[in-house]
């Protein structure tokens, strides 16, 4: 079994997620498959889940945790081929999607994986480690501005053309295959360290992000979530950083608000066309939760519903 991993907003995502025990649902981010269980827990005989994640270590758990129960089927790969996926068994519209995005606890705690800038480990990061290329691969022929690019877009990082330049240079001197060799080059190169933040936070974000594609994967989901869903079907999202979150809340307010007409106009949502609706207000941990799990304190979820 994998390291432990504390399922952030389990209640609070499901109770969104499910509003028919015979429903069919989705879970786009099997990882240790926390929200898998509580689903599969309000669903009858008649409920079905599919799950899919890109890690094989979330494959293993799948099949060790959930052995021997027909409501469920997992598939080894990233929610941007969901289609694909339902086509492929024979499933139709679904009831509702999940999505709890970002790198689970167990990922960052196993240094072999590539994640942490905490301990020492082959610079990887890939979540899908057979296939593509890794942070290693990345690093050494990645072009200085497309460096700069990258920890600017993705990471946010203000010092992003110093960091670029250090990190061409270390390359151009030795090879760069090891966590500690690249959170030590980021380090050195940035001025300003944050108050409760390692200076190579962002530059681990950022690179990770590009190398699997985590951003082009959520944005996929998003313009295909209206042509799986039925009417009635629900989208929920737990991101933990403000890149993601801007994604989700962006998509959701314009598929939720249709064409801008005078508001004195006689007409409702359906009227115009408005294909989805927000559920209340974006729901983040409880101070309960946060002091349990430290993790969830940057989780921000969000939820729609499709009415058209």
């Amino acid at each position: 079994m994998a390291a432990s991993h504390e399922t952030v907003l389990l209640h609070e995502a499901v109770d969104a997620l499910v509003g028919s025990p015979a429903g069919l649902y989705v879970d786009g981010t099997f990882g240790r498959g926390g929200h898998s269980r509580e689903i599969l827990r309000r669903l009858d005989n008649q409920g079905r889940l599919f799950a899919c994640d890109k890690d094989e270590e979330a494959e293993r758990d799948a099949e060790e945790l959930l052995a021997g129960d027909d409501r469920f089927s997992f598939a080894r790969g990233s929610f941007a081929a969901l289609p694909a996926f339902l086509e492929e068994r024979g499933l139709g519209a679904v009831d509702g999607i999940l999505l709890d995005l970002g790198v689970s606890s167990p990922q960052l705690d196993q240094a072999e994986r590539g994640f942490s800038f905490q301990q020492d480990g082959p610079l990887d990061m890939r979540m899908d480690r057979s296939r593509g290329e890794s942070a290693a691969d990345w690093i050494a022929a990645a072009p200085e501005q497309e460096i700069i690019d990258v920890l600017r877009e993705y990471g946010e990082e203000r010092y992003a053309r110093r960091i670029a330049a250090a990190i061409v240079k270390a390359r151009s001197e030795k090879p760069l295959t090891r966590t500690a060799q690249l959170a030590s080059i980021v380090s050195e190169a940035h001025p300003r360290w944050e108050k409760h933040k390692h200076p190579a936070t962002r530059s681990f974000q950022a690179i990770r992000i590009r190398v699997n594609r985590e951003l082009d994967d959520l944005a996929e989901l998003l313009s295909l979530a209206l042509s799986v869903l039925a009417v009635g079907g629900r989208l929920v999202v737990i991101s933990f950083h403000s890149l993601e979150d801007r994604l989700v809340k962006r998509h959701l307010r314009d598929m939720s608000r249709g064409p801008q007409l005078p508001r004195d106009l006689p007409v409702r949502d359906v009227d115009v066309g408005v294909p989805m609706r927000l559920l209340g207000k974006a729901v983040r941990a409880s101070d309960q939760e946060v002091a349990a799990n430290p993790r969830s304190r940057s989780a921000i979820m969000r939820c729609a519903e499709k009415i058209a």
